[in-house]
């Protein structure tokens, strides 16, 4: 038996999204320091899609774009990448010029590139780029953090409250486990338990059970003993925050959310997506499949192709299930 595949890009996306504040102020003290967060900030997301698709770099799910404030009243936008990966990408430093270069030439603001990086190569660390030619030298250089290195942080990440302590155990864990779905179980666990030990409230409860839920998939027979023992945890405690109900509800949004992956990558490549397509995409509820077909999005090269990959890996199903 082993795991599922994790989906690690979705969750991030999310918690990025949900948790903003607390992301600069746990991985960029410095920049948090320096925001005035009473202006708030705004999410810039067709901005930075434009510059994506005018780019050709492919599919970057994890990306961010933000508008803040500093302290002195500019305008700063932040561009946040998280590389979630499983080998070195040598493209990835360029990658980072390229965006930072182009949101600059579009719109003349002051851009902060920063970079989570979530892969597994301890030693890659990329943090510039640049050439020189003739006298002439363009370079950036950009501040970066490493997933891996708060394996030897692990008591301060159970003791602190800032939500992305939670999100990198449950990151660091599931890639751990890939391959020991008793050993996941254990952890998820675990990580749900904290959760009420921490004193979240009852909507921090359920935003960061759902995305460990996301990231920590487990095999449909360990699924069931996972709920089970989280239902007799809740009654021992009386504390029941997460009902069955609202399980069941976010593990169909969760699908959802990999549908609507799938149809925004197409429609970054190709523009528009034909309703067949939008609509075979919408009957999906396998998230291993949405799952491939979010692979295939980012490579195939036309629709058409797109829409014979659907049928293949469906059919591939249908002929596992019978």
């Amino acid at each position: 038996m082993t795991n599922p595949q994790a989906d690690y890009d979705s969750p991030w996306k999310e918690a990025l999204e949900i948790y903003f504040t607390d992301f600069m102020a746990f991985f960029f003290p410095q920049a948090y320091a320096d925001i005035y967060w009473s202006q708030g900030y705004e999410f810039l997301d067709t901005e930075l899609q434009q510059v994506v698709r005018d780019a050709e770099l492919g599919r970057r799910r994890v990306d961010k774009l933000v508008k803040v404030w500093r302290q002195n009243g500019e305008e700063t936008w932040v561009l946040i990448h998280i590389e979630v990966q499983s080998k070195v990408d040598a493209n990835f430093a360029e990658r980072m010029y390229v965006y930072n270069y182009r949101l600059f030439d579009r719109y003349r603001r002051q851009v902060a590139s920063l970079a989570v990086l979530a892969d597994e190569q301890v030693s890659w660390r990329p943090q510039s780029y640049g050439y020189e030619i003739w006298g002439a030298r363009v370079s950036l250089r950009f501040p970066t953090v490493k997933l891996l290195d708060y394996e030897a942080q692990w008591q301060s990440l159970e003791q602190s409250t800032n939500p992305f302590a939670v999100i990198i155990m449950a990151h660091l864990k599931a890639q751990a486990t890939r391959r020991n779905p008793e050993g996941r179980l254990e952890w998820k666990l675990s990580l749900v338990r904290g959760l009420y030990e921490r004193g979240y409230s009852r909507e921090n409860i359920l935003e960061l059970f759902r995305l460990i839920e996301w990231m920590m998939v487990l095999p449909e027979e360990l699924q069931f003993g996972f709920e089970e023992t989280l239902s007799r945890y809740e009654e021992e405690r009386r504390m029941p925050f997460i009902t069955p109900i609202e399980r069941r509800g976010i593990r169909k949004g969760i699908v959802q959310n990999s549908r609507e992956n799938v149809i925004e990558v197409l429609e970054t490549r190709f523009e528009t997506v034909p309703s067949s397509i939008a609509e075979s995409i919408n009957n999906l509820e396998d998230s291993a499949v949405l799952k491939q077909l979010l692979k295939r999005a980012i490579t195939i090269s036309s629709l058409e192709e797109f829409q014979q990959a659907i049928a293949q890996l469906t059919s591939q199903e249908e002929s596992e299930t019978a």
